[in-house]
């Protein structure tokens, strides 16, 4: 079995998760993290994470922490 890609893709609603996923290339997730907030947008308190697992570095965040 493959060992899943360095980039996480969380996505929660109200504080539970929703959907997750780990893709090797950076610009994959990130299209799917763009994609992902057109799709999901409309649920409650919507929370979209991109993380560099080997990292352990938050790469973005939707919505955006002020």
């Amino acid at each position: 079995m493959d060992e899943p890609g360095r980039h996480h893709l969380l996505l929660t609603s109200d504080g539970h998760p929703v959907q997750h996923g780990w893709w090797s290339r950076e610009e994959t997730a990130r299209s799917k993290f763009s994609r992902w907030i057109g799709e999901y947008s409309s649920m409650p308190a919507l929370r979209v994470l991109l993380t560099d697992e080997e990292t352990a570095t938050v790469l973005t965040t939707w919505p955006t922490e002020s």
